[in-house]
């Protein structure tokens, strides 16, 4: 079964960040949207296989570090990636923080 999923982590706090809207945009599309449970976690496609190409994840991390007193400097965040094989899993963690973040393919 192959699976696209992500781990969003708060770098700033050094936990996991809960509640981070994440939607999955495939040609153009958005094919997936859901939020990261407790543990900064989210699961955005399970299939006997996903299609191959280029895929985007949008992460709204302004409203998770929205403080309501000034603008976040990061607003949604979009990670480009391209899936080249069907039957594997894709894991795409997020590290961030109010002014930065990295990312990585993970297993």
């Amino acid at each position: 079964m192959a699976r696209l999923s992500t781990h969003v982590l708060d770098t700033a706090s050094g936990r996991p960040a809960a509640g981070v809207r994440v939607s999955l945009r495939f040609g153009g599309q958005v094919v997936a949207q859901t939020t990261t449970n407790a543990d900064g976690r989210a699961l955005l496609m399970e299939n006997e296989s996903l299609p191959t190409g280029v895929y985007e994840m949008v992460f709204a991390v302004g409203g998770y570090f929205q403080t309501g007193f000034e603008p976040p400097f990061l607003d949604d965040v979009v990670v480009r990636f391209g899936l080249a094989d069907a039957a594997a899993n894709c894991h795409v963690p997020l590290l961030v923080s109010p002014y930065g973040y990295s990312t990585y393919r993970g297993s």
